[in-house]
C-alpha cells in the first residue's frame, strides 16, 4: 500500500508530468514466474510477433490467462485502487521483449488508438485500421484522457536498453504532433525503471525509445485501463476485469 504521502506525490506527478515510477511492486520470484509463463506458451499464434529486434504478444492476458493472478498481486491491486479507483478495467495488454542486440527504435509519439471488437462507424472515431485481425481506431480526446497505462518491467531498464524518453507535461496538450515539438520550450527526460518496478503513464504523453546499446534485454508488460464504456455499440476488444 502507498502511504498517504507517497499517494499524494504519485497522483500529483501523474497529473503534472503524465507519469510516475514506483519501485518494488513485484519480487524477483514473481518476475521470474511471469517470464516463465510467457516463455512456455505456444508462440505460433497470430497474436505473437517475432523479429530480430522485437518479440511482442498482443492481447496478452487473453492469450495467457494464467498471467492474471501473477500480474495483479496485492501490491498492484492496491496501487490501482488508491491512484485511480476500483472501477477501472483492462482494455489492452501487450508484452514487449527487446532483445540484447535490438536495433528497434521508436520515435516520439502518443498512443492515440484503442482496440475494439469490430468496426462501427461512429462520430468522433477516426483513422480506422486493422492489423492481425484486430481493429484499432482513434477515439475522441476525452476517451484517451481517461485511459491510464501501467508498464511492468521484468528487467532493469535504463537509457541504454530502451527505457522511455518522455516530454513531461505533454499529455496535457491534446493531440501533440511530434513534428511540432518546440525544443526551445520542451525538455526530454529518461525514465529508468528497475526490474519489479512499474511506470504509470498517460497515453497522450509523448514518448520514444532508443536502440539497445548495452547488450541487455528489456521485457515489459504493458496494460491499459479505463473506466468508461464506448458509445454506439462499440466494444473494447480486451475488456477484462482483474
Amino acid at each position: 500500500m502507498l502511504t498517504n504521502e507517497h499517494l499524494t506525490i504519485n497522483k500529483n506527478k501523474i497529473k503534472k508530468d503524465g507519469f510516475t515510477i514506483i519501485k518494488d511492486v513485484f519480487s524477483n520470484n514473481e518476475i521470474r514466474e511471469l517470464a516463465r509463463l510467457i516463455e512456455q506458451t505456444d508462440q505460433s499464434r497470430d497474436s505473437f510477433r517475432h523479429s530480430s529486434d522485437l518479440f511482442a504478444v498482443r492481447q496478452l492476458i487473453k492469450e495467457i490467462p494464467n498471467l492474471n493472478t501473477g500480474i495483479f498481486n496485492n501490491n498492484l491491486r492496491a496501487i490501482i485502487s488508491q491512484l485511480f479507483g476500483s472501477d477501472y478495467f483492462i482494455v489492452k495488454s501487450i508484452y514487449f521483449d527487446k532483445p540484447e542486440t535490438s536495433n528497434w527504435y521508436v520515435s516520439y509519439h502518443q498512443d492515440l488508438t484503442i482496440s475494439v471488437l469490430k468496426k462501427v462507424n461512429t462520430e468522433g472515431f477516426s483513422n480506422w485500421t486493422v492489423k492481425q485481425k484486430q481493429y484499432a481506431v482513434q477515439p475522441p480526446l476525452e476517451i484517451l484522457e481517461n485511459i491510464v497505462t501501467i508498464r511492468i518491467h521484468l528487467d532493469d531498464t535504463d537509457a541504454e536498453n530502451g527505457a522511455l524518453n518522455i516530454i513531461p507535461g505533454s499529455h496535457n496538450k491534446g493531440v501533440y504532433r511530434p513534428e511540432t515539438i518546440d525544443w526551445t520550450s520542451e525538455r526530454e527526460e529518461n525514465c529508468p525503471v528497475p526490474a519489479g518496478g512499474i511506470m504509470i503513464m498517460k497515453p497522450l504523453l509523448l514518448h520514444s525509445s532508443k536502440r539497445t546499446s548495452n547488450n541487455k534485454r528489456r521485457r515489459v508488460i504493458h496494460i491499459e485501463f479505463a473506466n468508461i464504456e464506448l458509445p454506439n455499440n462499440l466494444h473494447w476488444a480486451e475488456r477484462l476485469s482483474y
